[in-house]
């Protein structure tokens, strides 16, 4: 059943590709930690491992903003940029909060490419979106 209210689709599209990208990133990890790709759960991984888990992550971030644009009532190119500023606040406040943590954090540079990448990424979802109709 579609949901009349414009705000209240708004909201939804913007939860819908949130959700979407945590679980697909969270059962990417899981996986790939039960497959022992991944070192067991707060041990120290590699840069090579860390430059998958980005990897994967854009994937996801790009199809989470696709996600969004589409379900967007109107202006699905703000939609999807606020989900990327939703992301930039959320990697920001996890970068601070677990800086200078322990190794098995990861590297300085991987949470700022998280960082320095939800925007473009939510300009490519909203642009696969857009180029589709």
């Amino acid at each position: 059943m579609p949901i009349p209210n414009p705000t209240l689709r708004s909201l939804a599209s913007l939860l819908s590709g949130l959700l979407a990208i945590f679980l697909l990133s969270l059962a990417t990890d899981a996986l790939l930690h039960a497959t022992h790709i991944f070192p067991p759960w707060g041990q120290p991984m590699s840069n090579s491992l860390f430059a998958l888990a980005l990897a994967y992550r854009i994937v996801y971030a790009i199809a989470g903003c696709t996600i969004t644009a589409r379900l967007a009532p109107n202006r699905p190119m703000l939609h999807a940029l606020i989900l990327g500023l939703i992301g930039v606040v959320l990697s920001t406040a996890a970068t601070i909060a677990t800086w200078h943590k322990g190794p098995e954090f990861g590297p300085h540079w991987y949470p700022l490419a998280l960082i320095a990448t939800s925007l473009p990424c939510a300009y490519l979802g909203a642009k696969l979106h857009l180029d589709s109709l």
